[in-house]
């Protein structure tokens, strides 16, 4: 089973960082420069794929396999693998009754290529046993899409390349990360096969992830204009009467953070604009938690059931 601790800290850095943000809440701007640098490091962006694909999809999975050894796998003493014993068997995962094996280049192919790899004698290094971990359960994760019978056609793949990377042009794409075409490719797709069976199992839902107001001019800070207020009411969304110029109410999350600020229809200032941004980066934060909470545990229901075994080479 899922320990419960393992599950709190997979949401602990989102958590943690709304917590630092309720001072917005009480009327009062943070710092610029500290509160921004604090919020954009929580916020979960894209990132490259090819180091986790689950951990790029949902942070770092939950969940128990049976597993032994150290940090490393110990395959009768060997620390190295010639080039051909990159296909023999390095562990085994069973999930769900069906014995799996797990080869070394697998493992090297999810971060890098295997060219890339090799030591300057030729040998490559034993994969270290969480990167084994890693590829099981992405492994387990994608056979759960697939039994679900969800598939990633081109289209899907360029459109999700496109919304992660600006771009489908998978050589650019390897190019720029040092690995090569196909593995850039492929992970790219599990990716997105991961995604899309996220959005078949979580029910919650993740408002729009907030924008930064632009930083004024040196000297204008404290000049209202119609930009900080306009980017202020489409934040406060019904919270703010537009027809009489005022707040629609008293109870609500923007008037508690912003009551002591003077806002208008168009008229506000950065400091006002930046005392948005944190409650709507608060909520964000809120809501991504109860969002990733509920996709970790469908992955711990999924890892549960599975096992691994490290370290046996076939030879």
């Amino acid at each position: 089973m899922a320990d419960k601790n393992d599950e709190k800290s997979e949401v602990a850095p989102v958590a943690a960082e709304a917590k630092a943000e309720k001072g917005a809440k009480a009327g009062q701007a943070p710092k610029a420069d500290a509160a921004h640098k604090g919020a954009d490091a929580a916020l979960p962006t894209p990132a490259w794929v090819a180091i986790a694909v689950a951990a790029m999809v949902v942070g770092v999975l939950c969940g128990h396999f049976l597993l032994g050894g150290g940090s490393s796998i110990s395959l009768s003493g060997k620390t190295t693998l010639t080039g051909d014993q990159l296909d023999s068997t390095i562990a085994t995962y069973t999930y769900n009754g069906k014995t799996v094996d797990v080869t070394a280049r697998q493992v090297i192919s999810q971060s890098k290529s295997v060219d890339s790899a090799a030591n300057s004698d030729g040998t490559y290094g034993v994969p270290a046993a969480d990167d084994v971990v890693s590829y099981a359960r992405n492994a387990i994760v994608l056979q759960a899409a697939k039994d679900q019978g969800i598939s990633v056609s081109e289209d899907d793949l360029s459109a999700y390349a496109n919304q992660m990377f600006q771009t489908d042009d998978y050589a650019s794409i390897a190019s720029k990360y040092g690995i090569d075409e196909d593995t850039a490719k492929q992970t790219i797709s599990d990716s997105c096969m991961m995604s899309k069976l996220r959005d078949s199992v979580v029910t919650a839902t993740l408002p729009e992830q907030p924008t930064k107001p632009t930083e004024p001019a040196e000297g204008q800070e404290d000049t209202p204009t119609a930009d900080y207020a306009s980017y202020i009411i489409g934040l406060a969304g019904d919270e703010w009467d537009s027809a009489n110029n005022t707040w629609a109410s008293t109870d609500g999350d923007y008037y508690n953070a912003l009551s002591s600020y003077e806002i208008s229809n168009d008229s506000a200032t950065y400091a006002a604009a930046q005392a948005a941004y944190y409650v709507a980066y608060s909520n964000y934060s809120t809501a991504y938690s109860d969002y990733n909470s509920q996709w970790t545990t469908y992955v711990n229901s999924l890892l549960s059931n599975a096992s691994i075994q490290l370290g046996s080479l076939a030879v």
